[in-house]
């Protein structure tokens, strides 16, 4: 087959919001300001009951069902709590915010580079990154990346520090006012954080500094959840820690990784999403919608609903249908990843 000239089978994007891994620390709701201890994971070793879908053979004999019920499930896992004397979790990142958007890290078709080159800076010149920036930075103020530590907690208070050349300034959010399910949020606030956000993106080479400080009132004593490690050797030696938490030099803490998928969970645009509280709310910007924990693709290329679609048509010049679908395929490049084209 003839080669494309418009084709880069070569095509790289660097992220543009880089995530720090999130330290863990205890103390009070009081003292937050002024004390606070980090946080170490704590060893279990449990006995757990029989609690899987049985093959009917034993589910159907009462017999069968109380021998696999003495079977011992003893278990080794990592948890983490606050002390006796702590009822808050602080969380501390950082997030640099980099602009360089209209060049791609890798690309090996000229023709293709300055199209995409010409198209992102139609993107920066008629939306200035508003949009996005507006809703990254309202996912920093209703700490969105607490993940599973958000659940209940009576109070949480997020304090943002924003750095660089020419910009110091910080904000306190109460991340009770900003709802998770949606982005109709307008306040003084919001709109300077995510002003600056937007500034550094469309930048050629400028960066922004985000210092994140949260504290989350769970009660005293509460469990919290740093993240999981993934577990790769999945021998059968009894000995080994069936739940493995993430740590850094004794500390607990959180994945980059995780932190940077709730601050890019900012799609709405995908087709099923109409109702924000009865559909499944924002998911995190992917080439095909992916959304692991619910086993489900939510654009997919058969509904020419994907970034490959847009992206590919958008790259070369061709003007997409709503706005949505461009500040779609700009927060997939904010991601960054690797994007080559087959040029046969």
């Amino acid at each position: 087959m003839a080669k494309k000239e418009n084709t880069a089978s070569v095509l790289a994007f660097e992220k543009k919001l880089v995530t720090s891994d999130g330290h863990m620390y205890g103390t009070t709701w009081q003292n937050r300001l002024s004390e606070v201890k980090p946080l170490a994971l704590n060893e279990k070793s449990v006995r757990g009951t029989i609690s899987n879908r049985l093959k009917k053979a034993i589910k159907d004999d009462p017999a069968k069902l109380n021998a696999e019920v003495e079977k011992a499930n003893l278990q080794r896992v990592d948890a983490c709590a606050l002390t006796p004397e702590q009822d808050t979790l602080n969380l501390k990142f950082t997030i640099k915010v980099l602009g360089g958007i209209t060049e791609p890290a890798a690309c090996n078709n000229d023709l293709f580079k300055q199209s995409y080159r010409n198209a992102a800076r139609t993107y920066i010149e008629v939306h200035k990154f508003t949009e996005l920036a507006r809703r990254y930075a309202i996912n920093i103020a209703n700490a969105r990346f607490l993940w599973r530590n958000r659940v209940g907690a009576e109070q949480i208070e997020v304090q943002v520090s924003a750095k660089n050349n020419q910009v110091e300034k910080s904000w306190t959010f109460d991340a009770a006012q900003y709802n998770t399910k949606h982005f109709d949020h307008q306040d003084e606030k919001i709109n300077e954080l995510a002003t600056l956000i937007a500034q550094a993106l469309s930048s050629d080479n400028d960066f922004l500094m985000l210092d994140i400080n949260c504290y989350a009132q769970v009660g005293r004593a509460q469990e919290v959840y740093p993240s999981e490690e993934l577990v790769l050797d999945k021998g059968n030696d009894k000995n080994k820690k069936s739940k493995i938490l993430y740590q850094v030099q004794g500390i607990a803490a959180m994945h980059s990784q995780k932190l940077g998928n709730a601050l890019r969970t900012i799609d709405t645009w995908y087709p099923e999403f109409t109702d924000p509280e009865a559909s499944a709310g924002p998911i995190a910007v992917e080439p095909y919608g992916a959304v692991t924990n619910r086993g489900k693709a939510y654009r997919t290329p058969a509904e020419k609903q994907d970034f490959y679609t847009f992206f590919d048509a958008w790259a070369r010049g061709e003007k997409l249908a709503e706005a949505a679908q461009e500040h779609y395929v700009m927060a997939t490049l904010v991601r960054g990843g690797v994007f080559g084209e087959s040029d046969k």
